[in-house]
């Protein structure tokens, strides 16, 4: 299955029926030159991502806001079934460090949430130093759903968080499963069970190496059976330093459409 057409419909039809909808992607939407056949037409770098990817995680909103106008254009750039993942700013999560956060949170959901319905989660990376504080996460949580009802995904990268999860749960909050993990916890979707989110990041050179075929035959599978529960399942690739996330991306999309 290497054409567009069958590609858009494994996409399209959610890989089988009766499964909940599967979101494959990468950090960002740029394409290498050595992808470029894959991703034939007309149209923006973003336009010609998404007739192959069902969703992109928005890295740049970590290190500099964007006008309201820009994720306006961005949602009208791709179909109606292509999701967007927002990662929030580093200004919440790594300099105030999620405290006083009120106006930094008001800033940047009267950005994005210009995306409408083609928002598909926000993601929360917290730096590796941030250790789980009850009273300063369930302060932010709450500060959080006052303003925004929508799916969030938590990356944490400090071990005291794996005695956060009944709080993640509480708050609807989904702990992203990352590879390489860092926590005891995070080999696996924790927190709440109502979302799925894959966070590749490359092993086993970190941003850099590929995923192996047998990595994303087992990676397949695991989706797919994620996925029957009904919750979105969705699939990021972040190892885009050398561009490994494209090919890695666009083969996952070959194997969901083929029997595990």
């Amino acid at each position: 299955m290497n054409d567009a057409v069958s590609t858009a419909a494994v996409l399209e039809e959610g890989v089988f029926e009766g499964a909940g909808k599967i979101f494959v992607g990468c950090a960002g939407s740029s394409l290498g030159r050595e992808y470029a056949p894959s991703f034939p037409g007309d149209g923006t770098h973003l336009q010609r991502y998404a007739r192959q990817f069902s969703s992109a995680e928005i890295n740049s909103s970590f290190y500099r806001p964007h006008r309201p106008q820009t994720y306006a254009r961005w949602a009208d750039s791709v179909p109606a079934n292509f999701r967007f993942s927002v990662k929030l700013p580093k200004l919440i999560s790594h300099e105030k460090r999620l405290q006083d956060s009120d106006q930094a949170l008001d800033e940047f959901l009267g950005q994005c949430l210009e995306l409408g319905d083609r928002l598909g989660c926000l993601l929360l990376q917290l730096p590796p130093s941030l250790a789980f504080e009850p009273q300063v996460a369930e302060v932010f949580f709450t500060r959080l759903r006052e303003r925004f009802a929508g799916q969030v995904v938590i990356e944490p990268r400090h071990e005291s968080w794996v005695h956060g999860e009944p709080m993640l749960t509480h708050y609807r909050i989904a702990q992203a499963r990352v590879d390489p993990s860092r926590l005891s916890n995070d080999g696996q979707p924790s927190g709440w069970a109502g979302l799925r989110y894959w966070r590749l990041h490359g092993a086993p050179r970190i941003y850099h190496s590929a995923y192996e075929e047998d990595y994303l035959i087992r990676l397949a599978a695991e989706l797919k059976s994620g996925a029957r529960s009904g919750e979105p399942t969705w699939c990021i690739f972040d190892n885009t330093a050398s561009g490994a996330a494209t090919g890695n991306a666009l083969r996952l999309i070959e194997l969901l459409g083929e029997p595990q």
